[in-house]
């Protein structure tokens, strides 16, 4: 019979180092890897922080400045989002260096429902329409260069990928409204003005007729008399019997009193206003149009509520059409436009008096997109931008 012999005690120690070192180098990989995923991590944070601020900054160059009241010409904003997207994504730092934007990181386009989920971009057709901006900011061998790592590089790995995405949308062309949610979580109020102008003579401001006798200071966040470049209407029924009849429109009850209207004026369309209408929203119909019931005109009762929101913007709604007389009339609605208050003043004779307005850029929640941009329904009324994806 054959002894085995045993290793000896030199032997044993040796086979333990070596065993330590194995466990110690696997230990070593792992915590490296962590340490390296830790990093990807942290720059995905920082891609998607360059990402969300570029597409937010880059958006918001698609409202219109130019002159309000006039025709809506987005090709020099469309053109430039992408730098100004550009210039946001380079403040916010990503693995400590400044991040480039490449060829066809930035697109600019039409999106038909920010609201929707998964909405896509459509880069292509008409300028004016496009109300959204998608970027990616990369860490790539060919963009910025690849995210380092600490320890990877001891295994081969020189570098990994990374690339952050995100969409900023707003609407522009309100196919409708409805009560928004406040952050308190509750239902707030629309700011829509219960007085309708004709589209006879919101055509004709916007080709450049109307007066311009009063001037808006934001700086000062007041209206004085002079001219200001902005041209003006005025909301006051003068009695014509001409397609320019303009009045006062019911929003909510078939029948609204003076107090009514007063809280409308100052504090804007409630809840309980909308929810007269279906599922509490006041839209257009398939064909563009709503019809909304008729006050005989603006009350001298609603004077001081008037005078209270000098230099404030509302929304307006814009008919085409008025057919019957008095409380019977109805109003064929076919857009919305944002106004500020200019002047007010309901007394004396009738061709004295005058409630003037001027375009303005209004900023709302609780906006409808419209279901299509063939047609344009809304003027100068714009939600937040928001980031939508």
């Amino acid at each position: 019979m054959r002894c085995r012999t045993l290793p000896n005690r030199g032997q044993r120690r040796g086979a333990i180092t070596v065993l330590a070192c194995v466990l110690m180098i696997v230990v070593l990989g792992i915590t490296a890897f962590a340490i390296d995923l830790g990093r990807l991590a942290c720059t995905r944070t920082e891609l998607k922080r360059a990402a969300d601020a570029a597409a937010l900054a880059g958006c918001w160059q698609l409202v219109y400045k130019g002159t309000p009241g006039t025709p809506v010409d987005l090709t020099t904003a469309v053109a430039a989002a992408p730098g100004v997207s550009s210039q946001f994504a380079g403040l916010n730092r990503v693995c400590g260096a400044a991040p480039g934007l490449g060829g066809g990181d930035v697109v600019v386009g039409y999106m038909a429902n920010p609201t929707q989920q998964g909405a896509a971009i459509n880069p292509s057709g008409n300028p004016n329409t496009f109300n959204a901006v998608q970027v990616s900011v990369r860490r790539t061998a060919e963009q910025n260069g690849l995210v380092p790592t600490f320890f990877g590089r001891v295994f081969g790995n020189q570098g990994m990928a990374a690339t952050s995405t995100s969409t900023a949308a707003l609407i522009a062309n309100f196919g409708g409204f409805k009560a928004p949610t406040e952050t308190s979580g509750s239902p707030g109020n629309v700011m829509i003005l219960p007085f309708a102008l004709d589209k006879q003579t919101w055509d004709a401001l916007q080709a450049g007729t109307g007066s311009d006798a009063w001037s808006y200071n934001s700086s000062q966040n007041r209206v004085a008399a002079g001219s200001d470049g902005i041209r003006e209407v005025n909301l006051f029924p003068q009695g014509t019997g001409s397609p320019g009849n303009r009045g006062t429109v019911n929003i909510g009850a078939s029948n609204n009193s003076t107090s009514t209207l007063c809280r409308q004026i100052v504090y804007g369309i409630s809840p309980q206003d909308l929810a007269y209408y279906p599922n509490g929203q006041l839209t257009f119909d398939a064909n563009g149009h709503l019809y909304l019931n008729a006050d005989p005109g603006i009350s001298a009762g609603c004077k001081s509520a008037l005078a209270s929101i000098i230099g404030q913007t509302r929304i307006i709604p814009i008919f085409a059409s008025l057919v019957g007389n008095g409380n019977n009339a109805t109003y064929d609605i076919v857009a919305f436009v944002g106004v500020r208050i200019l002047a007010v003043d309901l007394t004396g004779s009738m061709s004295s008096k005058h409630l003037t307005v001027q375009p303005a850029t209004v900023f709302t929640r609780g906006g409808i997109p419209a279901t299509s941009s063939a047609t344009q329904s809304s003027y100068g009324v714009y939600s937040p931008v928001w980031l939508v994806q």
